[in-house]
């Protein structure tokens, strides 16, 4: 197991080499809360409850006002994929 010090060290080796155009890099296309939201069916409170977050954070998402990115995203792509998986999850949680 890493201690915290060289898994720091690792984190900026590779974000150094992304910085040089070296290693792998995922890029992901932009994602649309309010398209997801619309293949979902759901309201804008009931989308905010599923990513576990404010309506009016939400709504700034929505607006513009605020950019999605990192693990917000990727809980977009998978509720766009299968939104029932991740309410059976949310509530399978303790």
């Amino acid at each position: 197991m890493q201690t915290v010090a060289e898994t720091l060290i690792q984190s900026l080796n590779e974000a150094l080499a992304h910085a040089k155009g070296e290693g792998p890099a995922i890029v992901h296309t932009p994602i649309s809360p309010r398209e997801v939201r619309a293949q979902a069916e759901l309201t804008q409170a009931q989308m905010a409850a599923l990513m576990g977050m404010s309506l009016s954070g939400y709504r700034k998402w929505e607006q513009g006002r605020r950019r999605v990115s990192g693990p917000a995203a990727t809980l977009l792509r998978i509720i766009r994929h299968d939104p029932d998986a991740v309410r059976q999850a949310l509530l399978a949680s303790p």
